[in-house]
């Protein structure tokens, strides 16, 4: 069974979606892994195949990483993302089961088996069905265009978060989401296994569009400020200290219903002790694990994912540091290659975002 993720991507994370950096899970070793519906295909069209998560997944194309991301910012891309677990939740009380497990109101699907057999021992009417489909990403500026060429659907009527069933160049069944993990308007399709390679083809057709693979989603996504779930969240990080507290659903916060109420709740009126910050520096990239110290030399952080930004050509990161050094503006220190060198904190997303929204 695929790793438990939600196909949504609101709260601004993913369940180990991307590597950061390419630093770790990649190897070429290709046995005893995972394949999407569009491996041969991506073989077909010059994918180098990585180990990823216990799938065997494109890392990039003939094109470099660099045209490809700047490509993506500028036109549109499409990503292989079938890893990602797709799930129906079901029965009277899946309300009940959601908003036992995220803390907004339903904003999102983190399915957890154990928690669905806990409910269903005590009584409650919930089931839940793993979708076997494929899921493809088409993300830039112009993804929209080159999808509403093989829709019906008026995607002008469909804005960041929302998703519809429709026919997508043919293939039926499909359920475009209008959401993403680049920071550029895109929607995620997901498509019935056996129509993955004719829906990528018919994208293929459109010179807007090119292959994109696991190195450009995670620089792309970085610039967006979006979290790696493992490296820059995990089981441990409360939305406060992530910097994810609009994730909390007004009507939560007032109830305290939500998992870890007890602890978010204050956190949120200012009694936290570190936060995630983005930083910017120049010189060598800042990687994962690098350590953050304040101008004194001494260690108050990490370092939780880095990279150079093609867009910005700085080196962008992000990491955790104390309260009192989470200001944009603030200067610190960062560790690279047992050498120092000088970074400041700065605002998140580094790259605008351009998701659509009814005006």
């Amino acid at each position: 069974m695929r790793q438990a993720v939600s196909m949504v991507a609101h709260l601004g994370f993913r369940l180990r979606a991307l590597p950061s950096a390419l630093s770790r899970s990649l190897s070429s070793a290709q046995d005893v892994l995972h394949r999407t519906p569009l491996y041969d295909f991506h073989l077909a069209h010059g994918g180098k195949m990585v180990a990823f998560a216990g799938w065997s997944l494109p890392v990039q194309y003939q094109d470099s990483h660099m045209d490809l991301h700047l490509h993506t910012r500028q036109h549109c891309s499409l990503f292989d993302v079938s890893h990602m677990l797709q799930t129906k939740i079901f029965g009277s009380d899946r309300v009940k089961l959601m908003e036992s497990l995220v803390v907004g109101d339903i904003a999102e699907l983190r399915p957890n088996q154990n928690k669905v057999r806990e409910l269903q021992n005590k009584g409650s009417d919930v089931g839940l069905e793993v979708v076997d489909n494929a899921l493809l990403a088409l993300q830039g500026p112009t993804a929209a265009q080159v999808l509403q060429a093989g829709v019906a659907h008026d995607l002008r009527k469909l804005p960041f978060m929302t998703s519809a069933v429709m026919e997508v160049f043919g293939v039926a069944g499909c359920r475009v989401t209008r959401c993403g993990y680049t920071g550029e308007d895109g929607m995620e399709i997901s498509v019935p296994a056996p129509g993955a390679v004719r829906l990528a083809t018919a994208f293929l057709e459109n010179p807007e569009v090119k292959l994109a693979g696991l190195a450009a989603r995670d620089s792309l996504r970085l610039e967006a400020g979006l979290c790696l779930y493992g490296n820059d969240i995990d089981e441990h990080t409360t939305p406060v200290e992530g910097s994810l507290s609009w994730t909390l659903g007004k009507r939560r916060r007032a109830a305290m219903d939500f998992p870890g109420a007890e602890v978010i709740v204050p956190q949120l009126k200012g009694k936290v002790q570190r936060r995630r910050v983005g930083l910017m520096c120049e010189g060598a990239p800042m990687r994962a694990h690098s350590p953050i110290l304040n101008v004194e030399g001494t260690r108050i952080g990490t370092v939780t994912s880095g990279c150079p930004s093609p867009c910005l050509k700085k080196n962008v990161a992000m990491g955790y540091v104390p309260l009192e050094y989470s200001r944009p503006g603030t200067p610190l220190l960062v560790e690279v290659r047992r050498k120092q060198q000088m970074a400041v904190v700065s605002k998140m997303p580094f790259v605008p975002t351009n998701y659509y929204t009814l005006k």
